[in-house]
């Protein structure tokens, strides 16, 4: 029942869905640092991931790491993605700042 929802009924008219925010899960207080390629067509990026910070914090960082690498980005699903193989510059920057940082992967 919860796969199709209500959204309209004759005597009521248009029934509006709360919105519903997605909780993410909680880091375990170590940032990960690891390359992808897979699915990318060969480019690569770096992905972070373990930051326990909010929506609005988490942009804030993306911004920041972007305009320091000098390179693109983004985030989702809580996961900020560096275009590039930035890892070592990320993990210095991500060190400044105070994170228990690992670099992930091969």
């Amino acid at each position: 029942m919860n796969d199709n929802p209500l959204v309209y009924a004759t005597d009521i008219g248009r029934i509006k869905q709360e919105k519903v925010e997605k909780i993410r899960p909680l880091g375990d207080g170590i940032v990960r640092i690891q390359r992808q390629v897979a699915g990318r067509k060969g480019k690569g990026i770096c992905l972070i991931t373990g930051l326990d910070l909010t929506t609005t914090e988490l942009n804030q960082l993306a911004a920041e790491l972007k305009k320091r690498c000098g390179c693109g980005g983004s985030v989702k699903d809580g996961q900020i993605e560096i275009q590039g193989d930035k890892r070592d510059m990320l993990k210095t920057l991500l060190e400044h700042k105070g994170y228990k940082v690992k670099l992930a992967g091969g």
